[in-house]
């Protein structure tokens, strides 16, 4: 997948500011006029020679973000603590391709067509996307203990769209070791367990919904794109993308499930003039309407996080994670009913109950979860603070 018409790397990233720009041409002018007098509060800020890193987080998550990619080339490297001069330089390219996940993440980057904008030409986006092949290859070269995943991709293409491959290698190198790194096991049982607290912070703004929710049986699986790859995956318009990346980059890494809980929350009504069906929901739920105020929604899911912090909704993830399993295992022993039996040997009940390795698998999942629960609580939200309450109030 390498170009062969002689474009190099360095005058492919310099078009990356323009590519991503390109997707929303009509509304830039309007936008940067309404946020002209934030924009020059952040170059301020920016130009100052210790910069404040504090300030800095309260534009990001306040409306408008960092208002441009120009902005955000600058500031994000210094939210996450970059030294843009200093980034450790590219393996040799048999080392990357070396790696046990290389072909599988070329396989993702070929079918990632729709994340580039469109009517880019070919030479252009296939540049970009051998670019984004080394992007990834370099953080899990860097890292042998990170598992790539399904939608890992989709997150390095946003990074490298607006910074160019160096500093999204940067970025994407620190940030898989802190808000990403549940996500990158090698199974996903940790990712599995932030979704159980969505229902607990649904419910605890409105019961009625959460009711519904549960009695359809949908669970949470329809967020899970939505989680893994930081709505990358699932938002058409890269404005929208960019500005939720700079409300991630200044939350805790659970920010992320606090929005998708807003966003359901925002679709109450649509919800409820549904039937309480699991596929019809499922359907409905998986799919984000391109409208929809994000500005409004991150100040809600803001609200949440500032309201219910993650170690107290930890616990109601847990329990809510014991009640689906239990139905799982109700699903089970209502099918074993009608399978014709089988006689045991004699050595099964010491790990299997009723012909079933639920039991041995509730524990484990239980213990995990546990674990993972109290990993997340000891992030206490003090650490995430960022004293602009103003912002959610």
């Amino acid at each position: 997948m390498k170009l062969t018409n002689g474009s190099t790397t360095e005058s492919l990233a310099t078009i990356n500011p323009a590519i991503i720009e390109s997707d929303n041409d009509t509304d830039k002018g309007c936008f940067d006029e309404i946020y002209l007098e934030k924009k020059q509060q952040i170059e301020a800020c920016l130009s100052e020679e210790n910069v404040d890193i504090d300030k800095l987080r309260e534009f990001a998550i306040s409306p408008g973000g960092f208002v441009t990619d120009d902005l955000r080339q600058r500031a994000w490297p210094k939210m996450v603590g970059i030294d843009v001069e200093n980034i450790p330089p590219k393996p040799d390219e048999a080392v990357l391709h070396g790696h046990r996940d290389y072909n599988q993440v070329v396989l993702d980057v070929n079918r990632s067509l729709k994340r580039f904008p469109p009517g880019m030409d070919d030479n252009i986006r296939l540049g970009l996307q051998d670019q984004l092949v080394d992007l990834i290859m370099r953080v899990l070269v860097r890292h042998d203990e990170l598992h790539y995943y399904q939608g890992y991709h989709d997150i390095c293409v946003t990074f490298l769209l607006v910074v160019g491959e160096d500093v999204a290698f940067a970025l994407v190198d620190k940030l898989s070791m802190n808000h990403l790194r549940d996500f990158m096991d090698a199974n996903m049982d940790r990712t599995k367990h932030i979704l159980n607290y969505m229902y607990p912070l649904i419910s605890r703004v409105n019961p009625k919904l959460t009711d519904f929710l549960e009695r359809s049986e949908v669970g949470t699986i329809f967020s899970l794109s939505w989680l893994i790859t930081w709505y990358g995956h699932v938002l058409p318009h890269l404005r929208d993308i960019v500005r939720c990346y700079d409300f991630f980059i200044a939350c805790h890494p659970l920010m992320p499930i606090y929005l998708a809980a807003a966003i359901v929350l925002y679709r109450e009504k649509e919800i409820l003039e549904n039937e309480c069906d699991m596929c019809i929901l499922h359907g409905l739920l998986s799919k984000i309407p391109d409208d929809l105020p994000y500005e409004q929604l991150i100040v809600r899911a803001g609200q949440l996080y500032k309201k219910f912090s993650p170690d107290e909704v930890a616990h109601d993830a847990i329990l809510n994670f014991k009640k689906s399993q239990q139905l799982a295992k109700a699903r089970i022993q209502n099918r074993q009913k009608y399978l014709k039996p089988v006689k045991k040997k004699r050595w099964f009940p010491l790990l299997y109950q009723d012909g079933s390795n639920i039991y041995l698998k509730i524990t484990f999942w239980t213990l995990t979860a546990v674990i993972s629960a109290t990993v997340i609580a000891y992030l206490k939200p003090s650490d995430w603070d960022m004293n602009i309450a103003g912002w959610w109030t």
